[in-house]
């Protein structure tokens, strides 16, 4: 299994950018994504190149600023995934997104990561928008 970790540090407060990442439903800053279904804890929507995702919201805890979430169905043969997206306050308005992601098999970890800076530029480009 490989675990891939990204840190980024955002100039804005803690609850703003929580309040884009905890609406699992929001597609603004996912590239490639144009609408997310909920049905039951799992939210599914198509990625091009990657067709059909499922993926398990497994926590979404407003009080601690966690989302994490499991890729449950992909085209692509998972045997694990597990995503953690941690936002933490800092001083001078400022906080932290630590995202964190189990994947195995190893052979997707480079898309995965990927997708993940991908988003994180995502990110940034609806911060700027606000």
């Amino acid at each position: 299994m490989k675990v891939i970790k990204e840190e980024i540090v955002f100039n804005i407060e803690a609850s703003s950018l929580w309040e884009i990442l905890s609406d699992v439903t929001r597609c603004d800053w996912v590239p490639s994504v144009e609408e997310i279904e909920m049905i039951g804890d799992c939210r599914v929507f198509q990625m091009d190149g990657m067709g059909t995702i499922k993926e398990k919201i497994i926590l979404n805890d407003n009080e601690n600023m966690i989302l994490k979430y499991s890729a449950i169905e992909t085209a692509a043969p998972l045997n694990h995934h597990l995503a953690t997206m941690e936002v933490i306050a800092m001083e001078d308005n400022c906080c932290k997104l630590n995202w964190r992601t189990e994947i195995d098999p190893e052979m997707f970890a480079d898309a995965v990561h990927n997708g993940m800076l991908i988003s994180i530029d995502g990110i940034k480009k609806v911060l700027e928008n606000n």
